[in-house]
């Protein structure tokens, strides 16, 4: 066949095999395409006649062969501005007008009522509560020795006969303060052994309560507990670095969305709780603000994580349903030992009912996060491999991949509960009673509830969000789909 000026010579050298065994029309096997996937003609060249050789498809496009469509890059407007591989990496394309517009009347509502909830129950202008049991002030100290004998105050000696072997022994614990009035001072503490004491040993850092008596008076201190600052600190690191290395960026935006939910608890959850608004209230409230920060600083502004706002708000709205109609069927109080302290302490009622829905629905708003974003990334990944699928068949597909998912994030939410009432668990098997009075007293009955009303949220969160994901994405158009890359 004649070449052109425009052939490159060097790049298209034949051997003897492009001359034997075809005539005119026979590509030839021996040459060497150009990188950029033409034949060698420049751009414009008149294209040869039909059956002289193959018309060579752009770079990307799928063949008939069974290329997959998500890995093509159509021609488009969008087509000189990047390429459209999917590799996985870089932030997700915005979405098209009308699936945005969509989402923002859906979403902006919600954001708003969430805002106003936190104003309006924020306690403004109102004094932090106390304490009406004196709780002591914490003061640091270093133990220097510790004897085992009989419980004598300072300055008594045992005399007579032997003590009464029946009679329980006290720790005499010489201490070093190291910090508030008494900083440097010695001091020598009398503890009770009890079964519940723990086991102090020389060279323990320790923690007392003073009661701002007289700081050379050892009634005026009180041994608490043990210094942990230094192995928290140093494990918050290891969690920090194995985050940073693993999600490099978006790992670090998890820890930030992490340390702003803290933020939320502590300056917005526990302040509005104590100032004597419902918790469950307030609690969905700050889920919601947790919720939002969260997902959109961790996951992006996309419409992916929008979706999975969404079907996490409507789980979360179920399992508060669900748990406030139960634990009052079940006539729970919600009085356990560690509220009957907080009530003991806050010298006033409190909604012990709705402070326990409350831990229900806190509890079960990290897994909610990892199932909704996990539906929606799906179905959208779905989509763009099949751009010819309707809603329907996105959603019939995502429930498949959401019903792996929901066994293992069910057993998550039970051992999570489980493991947190273990000690009740331990102490009600010891009672002696039998399995259906086990079961049905007060703290065994609110786990249970805790655990099945969770439960019943993750479930459904996964039919609720591939439906909501399944409807929003059918609305992308086809071109927006394949022409842009996008990501989890």
């Amino acid at each position: 066949m004649p070449r052109t000026t425009g052939d490159r010579g060097a790049e298209d050298t034949e051997s003897p095999a492009e001359t034997t065994g075809g005539g005119a029309g026979t590509p030839a096997v021996g040459r060497r395409r150009p990188r950029d996937g033409t034949a060698g003609a420049p751009r414009g060249a008149e294209e040869p006649p039909a059956g002289t050789r193959r018309a060579v498809r752009p770079r990307g496009q799928a063949s008939a062969e069974g290329r997959d469509a998500e890995s093509f890059d159509r021609p488009g407007p969008n087509a000189a501005a990047g390429h459209g591989h999917g590799h996985g990496h870089g932030p997700a394309a915005p979405a098209s007008r009308r699936v945005r517009n969509l989402l923002v009347w859906l979403l902006t509502p919600l954001a708003l009522a969430t805002v106003v909830g936190m104003i309006v129950l924020y306690p403004w202008g109102k004094p932090t509560p106390k304490s009406a049991v004196p709780q002591g002030t914490p003061v640091q100290a270093s133990i220097t020795a510790t004897a085992t004998g009989p419980c004598l105050a300072t300055g008594q000696v045992q005399v007579g006969a032997q003590p009464d072997p029946d009679q329980k022994p006290c720790l005499t614990v010489d201490l070093t303060m190291t910090d508030g009035p008494g900083n440097g001072r010695p001091l020598k503490l009398i503890v009770p052994i009890e079964p519940s004491t723990p086991r102090f040993s020389t060279g323990d850092a320790v923690v007392l309560a003073y009661n701002g008596g007289d700081p050379g008076d050892p009634s005026s201190f009180q041994l608490v507990d043990f210094q942990r600052g230094t192995p928290l600190v140093v494990l918050a690191a290891l969690f920090a670095v194995a985050v940073l290395v693993l999600g490099r960026w978006q790992g670090l935006a998890a820890l930030v969305a992490l340390v702003l939910s803290f933020v939320v608890i502590v300056l917005f959850v526990l302040p509005a709780i104590l100032a004597g608004q419902s918790p469950l209230v307030v609690a969905i409230a700050g889920a919601g603000a947790i919720m939002f920060v969260a997902l959109y600083l961790t996951h992006g502004l996309s419409a992916r994580t929008s979706v999975a706002v969404l079907g996490t708000l409507v789980s979360l709205a179920l399992i508060g349903v669900l748990s406030a109609i139960f634990s009052a069927t079940a006539s729970l109080t919600g009085l356990d030992d560690a509220t009957s302290t907080l009530i003991g302490s806050l010298g006033h009622g409190i909604d012990a009912r709705g402070l326990l829905l409350a831990g229900v629905v806190i509890g079960a708003l990290g897994v909610l996060d990892d199932v909704t974003i996990t539906q929606t990334s799906a179905v959208w990944e779905l989509r763009r491999a099949n751009p010819s699928l309707g809603w329907r068949e996105l959603y019939r597909s995502g429930l498949r991949i959401g019903r792996d998912h929901v066994g293992s994030a069910v057993n998550t939410l039970v051992m999570a509960y489980a493991g947190a009432a273990l000690p009740v668990l331990l102490y009600s098997s010891i009672s002696g009673v039998g399995l259906g009075a086990l079961l049905g007293s007060e703290d065994i009955a609110s786990e249970i509830i805790r655990t099945l009303a969770g439960s019943v949220g993750i479930v459904a969160a996964v039919p609720v969000t591939t439906v909501l994901a399944a409807l929003i994405a059918a609305r992308e158009p086809i071109d927006h789909l394949v022409g842009t890359a996008d990501t989890p």
